[in-house]
């Protein structure tokens, strides 16, 4: 999804992004049921021309499980009224949502339910003038982007690849990076145990070496 403030600039905008949609070659996806998912999205989306509006589509190729590009087009009165505009449909496709105000913008980003990322692109005044919309992603999504695309996720430290539900069952924790190992654990307190029923990890003298929090603080 992306949104727009309908404003001087969204004509250019939308006719560069038509035009690189029409240039985008059909790309393979990972196997026939995604695919034959990724068809059944883009056809309820074209079945609801009421609400939403099929402006630029990518080249096609029948060979392989390849889906073919598709730009939509709605306004944030719709997408605020109608449920079926925020559900994900994986592969290449978007809606790019026009805003008549800044009130608009805000109530669909109140409207949102769980995502990975959401992206801001604007200028440093921009951001300093919309941290009200800043502060509501915050609730949304898992990280939260400037300037930037959420592509590439890199395992490190700082990695964030979970959210808010739907997006994630667990939102405290995240499917990449370090924390990622918190998904896979259930804290357990030894409280009173003679050493020699407690783990090797928890022995006081730490006979296998490994760093541990002791007492709050990290040693070996």
């Amino acid at each position: 999804m992306v949104f727009l403030s309908n404003d001087e600039n969204v004509a250019e905008f939308q006719k560069q992004t038509i035009s690189h949609f029409q240039e985008v070659e059909a790309t393979p996806m990972l196997n026939k049921g995604i695919k034959l998912a990724f068809d059944s999205g883009v056809e309820h989306l074209l079945n609801n021309k009421v609400s939403v509006t099929l402006i630029a589509k990518g080249k096609t190729n029948s060979a392989g499980f390849r889906g073919s590009a598709h730009l939509f087009e709605t306004t944030a009165k719709s997408f605020i009224e109608k449920e079926y505009l925020e559900e994900e449909n994986f592969g290449p496709s978007t809606i790019n949502i026009l805003a008549d105000s800044k009130e608009e913008l805000l109530a669909s980003a109140r409207k949102m339910k769980g995502h990975l990322t959401a992206t801001l692109f604007g200028t440093e005044n921009d951001l300093k003038n919309n941290t009200d919309l800043i502060d509501i992603l915050e609730q949304k999504v898992g990280r939260l982007i400037v300037n930037d695309f959420p592509t590439g996720v890199e395992v490190c430290h700082a990695m964030v690849h979970g959210g808010p539900f739907p997006a994630t069952s667990n939102s405290r924790s995240t499917s990449v990076g370090t924390a990622a190992i918190y998904r896979f654990t259930r804290p357990i307190c030894y409280q009173n145990f003679p050493e020699d029923l407690l783990p090797e990890e928890l022995k006081t003298d730490n006979p296998i070496g490994i760093m541990r929090l002791f007492n709050g603080e990290r040693k070996r």
